[in-house]
């Protein structure tokens, strides 16, 4: 399953997905039917799926390799430091 239908998946379906990011259910369709989410809407649907699906999935040709630890760990190890 590619990442943009798991994005659908766990929101419940396109329409769902189309309401938590205000687009419309026919732009989430496209993004589906050609396996590619515009940059600009990445982040948002990191955040709507808690960072179950991220932007480095959705676009690794824009967002490259995710880190090799996540960010809220590093920022929390500095503020231990």
């Amino acid at each position: 399953m590619t990442p943009i239908a798991r994005a659908i998946a766990l929101a419940g379906g396109q329409a769902a997905l189309a309401r938590r990011l205000s687009v419309s259910a026919q732009a989430v369709h496209l993004w589906l039917r050609k396996n590619q989410v515009p940059a600009e809407r990445c982040r948002q649907i990191e955040a709507s799926t808690d960072g179950q699906i991220t932007r480095y999935e959705l676009r690794p040709d824009v967002f490259g390799e995710p880190p090799a630890e996540p960010v809220a760990q590093r920022q929390e190890a500095g503020r231990c430091a």
